[in-house]
């Protein structure tokens, strides 16, 4: 899954530790001295210690290095090679900074200028048709029964910045094998799995996909082009920890029609253990980020784009209090919004915990609705309940 050598030739980049399911493997710092090799960074000669990766050589040498975007620092999201925002060129070849070995002679450029030249890239796969689609999209096409099989296609952008123990698609965002894709390539893949599943929502998620904001927006400005009649939708799933306003305009400039950001808590104690994130300054910025997103997106487009809204829900990770909360949040933006809560199940590193029954869901389902939300639909075991399909005609109306 990972891009990783051997553990002979370890260069302490983690990647294993956060993808292991089991939490079977740990870093332990060890103290000793190190022979140094020289580098070029910039057009400048350095001297570096051996058996380290790129992004540690960076940082040692006084480059900042930030988890979330910050100006004139190395943007290092997901530390797992999957989503390419630290991408730097080596040796003349754009590579993943944060797990690529460091070795001796090598040529590197951090400057905007080089990295920008070349055309960006990240790991993306799937490509396939969807029968029940994302958060943001309409809960009229889920649970029709008068629909074909397929209502979307979707891929899978690779790497994320949060660490959920809980995460349903781990093997993707922790994967950093795939030889990396172009957003023309992207485009082009997508295209082909809507013709070939005979469907106009075409829908990108993760991982998480806004991690590599150049590559995004070159993708989906590709993909709107490939795809330039009426019934083209383009839809992005995402967690919005950093979605900012103008993240947002840029996707939609660039052609997307459809979103579905997640609300992974209103608390920052139920956020750190949704997503599993260890450092709690760094949660809270994504936290407030998301519900800033959120905020944004129903105030600014609410009547431009489809929105909907994921709330995770299991009773071992957020109370049915904290969800009534985030309900009178989100009706004081839109009521009219459509909120899609998720059946958390086992899964990765939370096998402990039980899926939740048809009736917890149907409770949470009226726990939001008494907030004054209207469109409220649940993930259950039995499949989507939600607004009767009857209304659907009027809400498809008033997406178009």
């Amino acid at each position: 899954m990972i891009s990783c050598l051997n553990e002979a030739e370890c260069v302490g980049c983690g990647a294993c530790v956060d993808a292991c399911p089991y939490a079977a493997k740990i870093l332990e710092e060890e103290h000793v001295k190190r022979p140094f090799t020289t580098i070029r960074v910039d057009g400048e000669p350095f001297q570096v210690p051996e058996g380290i990766t790129i992004l540690r050589a960076l940082e040692l040498l006084g480059h900042r290095v930030s988890r979330i975007p910050d100006s004139g620092a190395i943007y290092a999201p997901c530390r797992s090679g999957g989503c390419w925002s630290c991408a730097v060129v080596v040796n003349g070849e754009l590579r993943p900074s944060c797990v690529t070995p460091l070795r001796a002679g090598d040529v590197i450029e951090t400057r905007s200028g080089a990295v920008e030249s070349l055309v960006p890239l990240r790991c993306v796969s799937g490509f396939q048709g969807h029968s029940v689609g994302g958060v943001g999209t309409p809960y009229w096409l889920k649970s029709s029964s008068w629909l074909s099989s397929y209502i979307e296609t979707a891929c899978f952008a690779h790497g994320c910045i949060l660490r959920c123990p809980t995460c349903q698609n781990w093997e993707v965002t922790y994967s950093s094998v795939v030889p990396p894709l172009t957003p023309r390539k992207a485009a082009e893949k997508m295209t082909k799995a809507r013709e070939r599943y005979g469907v106009d929502r075409m829908a990108i998620s993760g991982g998480e996909c806004t991690l590599n904001p150049r590559w995004l927006l070159q993708y989906m400005a590709e993909l709107k082009n490939m795809n330039s009649d009426k019934r083209a939708r383009l839809h992005v799933d995402t967690n919005a920890v950093v979605l900012t306003p103008e993240f947002v305009d840029a996707l939609v400039r660039a052609g997307m029609t459809d979103i579905g950001p997640d609300i992974k808590g209103l608390r920052l104690d139920t956020f750190l253990r949704i997503t599993g994130l260890a450092d709690r300054e760094l949660a809270e910025n994504l936290l407030k980020n998301e519900w800033r997103a959120v905020e944004y997106l129903l105030k600014t487009y609410w009547n431009e784009l489809f929105i909907g809204i994921g709330i995770p829900y299991n009773s071992k990770l957020m109370s049915l209090d904290e969800v009534s909360r985030i309900g009178d949040r989100i009706a004081s933006y839109e009521p009219r919004v459509q909120v899609c809560v998720l059946d958390y199940r086992p899964e990765f590193r939370r096998q402990d915990i039980v899926k939740p029954t048809y009736d917890e869901m149907a409770h949470v389902k009226k726990t939001l609705e008494d907030t004054g939300l209207e469109c409220v639909i649940c993930q259950t075991e039995r499949g989507h309940i939600g607004p009767s399909l009857k209304d659907h005609i009027c809400d498809e109306v008033s997406m178009t």
